[in-house]
């Protein structure tokens, strides 16, 4: 199992547009689509990282409270589903409706997006304002697959909720730590 750390893109960088198909519902959603009016999380995910399996709960349970307060939440998956079979949409689909996903999960197939995001890992969570600016990257808690600290969130639930009451988000914000998203070989 990889241990690739986020790239920790720069605080205020304006979230980049995109438009990508939603797995679960098979409609197509922009970014403007998808903005929550008082917070934007994106979260570069994949079906089979132990990483994302290890906080898939806790990821639905932040979605299924933050989302009403205005936050939405959108996952995206950029995996070369070539050489990763298991991150194919129809998967993605099964998975949403296992872990109980109340927000859309979307695939990147070209992974432009994850690049433009500079995302490296599944988890990497980008948390941004109303104004689409980003406030927060980093990882979910400290906990990782087999180190036996619980999962709590915490370290993204503290700014989301700052951000929800107007006080500033810990500068303090470390990197995640996942599986490397899989890219596609280019000739």
């Amino acid at each position: 199992m990889a241990r690739t750390p986020s790239n920790m893109l720069a605080l205020g960088t304006r979230a980049p547009g995109f438009t990508l198909p939603d797995t679960s519902t098979g409609n197509t959603y922009t970014l403007e689509d998808l903005q929550g009016k008082k917070g934007t999380l994106i979260m570069f995910i994949c079906n089979h990282c132990p990483f994302v399996k290890h906080v898939n709960k806790v990821l639905v349970g932040l979605a299924n409270t933050y989302q009403t307060k205005g936050i939405s939440f959108i996952a995206i998956s950029s995996n070369d589903v070539e050489n990763y079979p298991q991150d194919h949409p129809d998967k993605m689909k099964e998975t949403a409706r296992e872990e109980g996903y109340s927000f859309p999960y979307l695939y990147d197939e070209s992974q432009d997006v994850a690049r433009a995001y500079a995302a490296a890992c599944t988890p990497d969570f980008f948390l941004f304002d109303s104004e689409l600016e980003l406030v927060y990257r980093g990882q979910l808690d400290d906990s990782r697959p087999g180190n036996g600290i619980p999962v709590s969130g915490k370290d993204l639930e503290t700014a989301m909720k700052n951000l929800l009451n107007g006080l500033p988000i810990p500068e303090l914000q470390k990197p995640s730590i996942g599986c490397n998203i899989k890219w596609k070989e280019t000739a």
